[in-house]
């Protein structure tokens, strides 16, 4: 207890700088888009919640659907792919199976190459999320893997989900 306490007196501003790490579940209306996903039986781990490893499969799903939907990419035979290059997650309460997920996605950042998505996963009636995350895609050649540049209608659908914070 006193090594505790001794963190705080060496280093007065800690207690701040650990409360703004913290974050806080998005809300529903912080979204201009959403698809519902289902879990699956598999989902679940031996502890009967979804394991940790499953929430970004859900935000991976969430989002390439968005961009197959919006012939933004197309996975099979397409010039163009998207690598993740940064991802992130923070946990606010568990899903199970049977349950259907209602996914937020959002753009928060348009690269010339790059892009920001953030996704909150919602229980089907919450207004708070029970997980966000977050990935960085970088667009690439498929055969050279170099970084490409967005073109203009790209940007302007992808303008249709930006969320500004």
């Amino acid at each position: 207890m006193i090594l505790f306490h001794l963190k705080y007196v060496l280093y007065p501003n800690l207690r701040e700088k650990e409360s703004k790490l913290k974050k806080k579940p998005s809300n529903r209306s912080e979204y201009n888009f959403f698809s519902k996903i289902s879990t699956r039986w598999n989902d679940n781990d031996i502890y009967g919640h979804m394991n940790n490893i499953v929430y970004y499969a859900l935000f991976d799903t969430a989002v390439n659907k968005w961009l197959i939907q919006n012939n933004l990419i197309d996975i099979k035979n397409g010039k163009n792919i998207g690598l993740i290059v940064q991802s992130g997650c923070n946990y606010f309460s568990s899903f199970q199976y049977p349950e259907d997920i209602d996914a937020g996605i959002r753009v928060t950042k348009i690269g010339t190459s790059s892009v920001r998505y953030e996704v909150g996963l919602f229980h089907e009636k919450d207004e708070i999320s029970s997980a966000d995350g977050f990935f960085v895609h970088v667009y690439v050649d498929r055969e050279t893997n170099t970084p490409i540049s967005l073109n203009y209608d790209f940007k302007k659908t992808l303008d249709t989900i930006f969320v500004e914070l």
